[in-house]
């Protein structure tokens, strides 16, 4: 292994650029060169290979995003377009890529690693929906952003007598407004993985009402049946029969536009690190990822064709809690 290369791909994710930073770095002090891909894998397909040193990472651990870019490639999802991606990287004199990126990302890296290629992994994305690793790069950050929104929210619904629906991030995946709920003490977390009617919101709004609360926040996983336009839509057609309406905030992309915070920085710092580790040791065909506290390898293959559950007794925690 002397020469290999760095790409993000997907949505950005607070601590991508720690994660690229350490793969730089850590690549550097084994005495390799290192390149950077350029705009995810349509930069793959296209050939922006650049060399990075050490200077080039400086300052960038603090900074939200990616310095690499990211870009959807409808053309790399073919044979065709792997394997021209993996002739530029031959070309390039690359022995070795790592894949910061979430699930969408990890499903090309195993396509490139069943060509044959050595490509290794990172977890990264704030939805936390990827199998491997129990919380990935951006989870923490995304957190506190819709923290902080919440606790601004209840400021104004307690003010106003009002119930607010907040709107989260997280595609199919309820984990971020499960999360936020419980920390925020929200009145109710409605997410994908455990589907809820609309009158079931509105009773359960009923009973904190009657348990002398003079507000509500729900919060909504924009993957849940009814989102947070789906509900608000609903209970302003019943208004009268229900006897209030919500006022809906869609935090949106705000959520993945942060800095990341220590801990982001810190787990896309091991992440990096373990990766080129890896691939020193001709560990390939693997995601590094965080379980139990420990950063662990998963095969690609099971990666991908596993799909993440949420734990239930966090669900009946936010529940008991409210």
């Amino acid at each position: 292994m002397k020469r290999i290369a760095v790409l993000t791909s997907g949505g950005d994710a607070p601590g991508m650029n720690a994660a690229i930073r350490a793969v730089v770095r850590t690549g550097l002090h084994r005495g390799w060169d290192v390149f950077g891909v350029r705009l995810g894998y349509e930069g793959l397909i296209s050939g922006k290979i650049v060399p990075l040193g050490a200077r080039d990472v400086g300052g960038i651990i603090q900074r939200g995003g990616t310095i690499l870019g990211s870009a959807r490639s409808q053309e790399f999802k073919t044979e065709e377009g792997q394997i021209k991606a993996i002739r530029n990287l031959n070309e390039a004199g690359i022995d070795g890529l790592v894949i910061i990126g979430g699930n969408g990302s990890q499903t090309g890296s195993y396509a490139l690693s069943k060509h044959g290629f050595p490509v290794v992994g990172i977890a990264s994305t704030i939805d936390n929906d990827l199998f491997g690793s129990e919380i990935t790069i951006g989870v923490d950050t995304a957190l506190n952003i819709a923290l902080e929104a919440i606790d601004r929210l209840k400021v104004t619904a307690s003010s106003h007598q009002r119930a607010f629906l907040l709107e989260v991030m997280g595609r199919g995946c309820g984990y971020l407004a499960l999360m936020s709920g419980l920390a925020g003490g929200a009145e109710m977390a409605v997410i994908p993985e455990i589907p809820v009617t609309p009158e079931q919101i509105a009773d359960r709004l009923r009973k904190s009402y009657e348990k002398g609360k003079a507000h509500a926040i729900i919060v909504v996983a924009e993957g849940a049946d009814y989102n947070a336009d789906k509900l608000a839509a609903y209970f302003s057609e019943h208004r009268e029969r229900l006897g209030f309406e919500l006022r809906t905030t869609r935090l949106g992309y705000v959520q993945r536009g942060g800095n990341p915070g220590a801990f982001d920085r810190i787990l896309a710092s091991r992440l990096g690190a373990a990766a080129t580790d890896a691939l020193s040791k001709g560990e390939f065909g693997v995601l590094k990822g965080l379980v139990k506290g420990e950063i662990q390898s998963t095969p690609l293959e099971v990666v991908v064709n596993t799909k993440k559950q949420i734990d239930p007794n966090l669900f009946e925690l936010a529940e008991i809690l409210d």
